[in-house]
């Protein structure tokens, strides 16, 4: 059978489902913080939505990822994947974790979590507590069940009936939130920063009291750090600068500096609630993501390296508080933590990414008009100060 060509037939409807409303921008190549095309070098202050946690073309990475290329690309989880378990024991002796399920993607990773809540009250005779509180703002996927659970109605707009299951309470309020639990709830859900939702941070001792709430009524506490974990803080989970643990615990983007890999962390005692046949992917855990995520680990845990995270983050936030000074009626306020960082304008976020691309300084919008930054885990002096000079240029540009 021959395949008949459509290219005869004369249609405006464009061949990618128009989802994306995309910069009229691409690039041919990307080295370290930079993204290259004909009109020459783009500082990457948006890293691919806070993925590319080693830059572009990271020669470590690259290695791994073509040495496995000439090897085995797939094999399916009906055989044993010896780099699984390799990245899997990698990730628990770093972690809170004693078991992982390895995923495609971030909302694959939180579906996981919502599947092993409900699994492990199921098992302990249970079923009706399967509610999940979690916050205003927040941002956990585009699946129905986690648009569902996220707080912000623009995402849902369109999807009704929502995935039945799903409180929310501001962000930080852990009053709202004890008032919320009834009888049917049966975990937390928490952003310890809401990238999407504005760059809110957490602060610890918010941390500290949903771990003891969680504790007084028997819930599970699970963390979406999906964008703020693996380094991004300046520790390999943010939760961790409070200093608790948590039950379960959603990572991805990072975690493959750009190969679609992801993660569901649980203790043993939620892990042990999912046996053969009740959940699986195809191509999770392949072993190309595999290659990749144990190179990313083998970089984030070497010496020194999340110390000088920290140190790079402070050198940034206080270049950032110096022009938020300098453009009073520009900036408004610096927030999140670490290299996830977000200004919050008075003028329009959009326009203020615009111009900054156009000055060739990448980054992204989130919520509540701010504006994100988002560096590569390997930024250096160097390029900070470039950026400042870029965001300082575009801040006059509305002077």
């Amino acid at each position: 059978m021959v395949l008949e060509s459509r290219q005869s037939e004369q249609s405006s409807f464009p061949s990618l489902m128009p989802v994306y409303n995309r910069a009229k921008l691409s690039f041919d190549y990307g080295k370290g913080a930079y993204l290259y095309n004909k009109n020459g070098a783009y500082l990457d202050f948006c890293s691919g939505i806070a993925v590319t946690a080693f830059g572009h073309s990271h020669p470590y990475l690259v290695q791994a990822l073509t040495d496995q290329a000439q090897k085995l690309w797939h094999c399916s989880n009906l055989f044993e994947i010896p780099l699984q378990q390799k990245l899997a024991d990698k990730l628990i002796n770093f972690s809170f974790a004693d078991s992982v399920f390895f995923t495609n993607s971030g909302v694959e990773a939180i579906e996981c979590g919502f599947k092993l809540i409900r699994k492990y009250f199921d098992d302990q005779g249970a079923p009706h507590r399967y509610r999940i509180i979690s916050c205003i703002n927040s941002f956990h996927g585009r699946t129905l069940a986690a648009i569902s659970a996220g707080g912000q109605d623009k995402y849902k707009q369109g999807y009704a009936p929502y995935v039945d299951g799903f409180d929310h309470v501001p962000f930080g309020d852990s009053d709202a939130l004890a008032q919320a639990i009834t009888p049917e709830t049966a975990a937390i859900l928490i952003e310890p920063i809401q990238g999407e939702g504005g760059m809110a941070a957490a602060s610890e001792s918010y941390l500290k009291t949903l771990r003891e709430i969680a504790n007084q009524h028997n819930l599970l506490l699970f963390f979406d750090e999906i964008q703020c974990g693996v380094g991004r803080t300046g520790r390999f989970f943010a939760f961790e600068w409070a200093n608790i643990k948590p039950d379960l615990v959603a990572i991805a983007k990072g975690i493959g500096s750009g190969f679609p890999l992801g993660a569901c962390l649980a203790t043993q005692k939620i892990a042990t609630a999912f046996q053969p046949g009740n959940h699986g992917t195809t191509f999770g855990g392949n072993p190309l993501a595999m290659a990749v995520g144990n190179a990313v680990m083998d970089l984030i845990t070497a010496n020194g390296f999340l110390e000088n995270i920290q140190e790079k983050s402070k050198i940034l936030f206080i270049k950032l508080d110096r022009l938020k000074n300098k453009y009073p009626h520009i900036i408004m306020d610096i927030k999140g933590k670490g290299l996830m960082l977000g200004l919050k304008l008075h003028v329009s976020n959009t326009d203020f990414v615009n111009t900054l691309r156009d000055n060739h300084l990448l980054t992204v919008t989130a919520g509540d008009n701010v504006v994100r930054l988002l560096p590569p885990l390997i930024i250096n002096d160097t390029e900070i100060d470039e950026a400042i000079a870029i965001i300082d240029a575009t801040c006059q540009q509305w002077h």
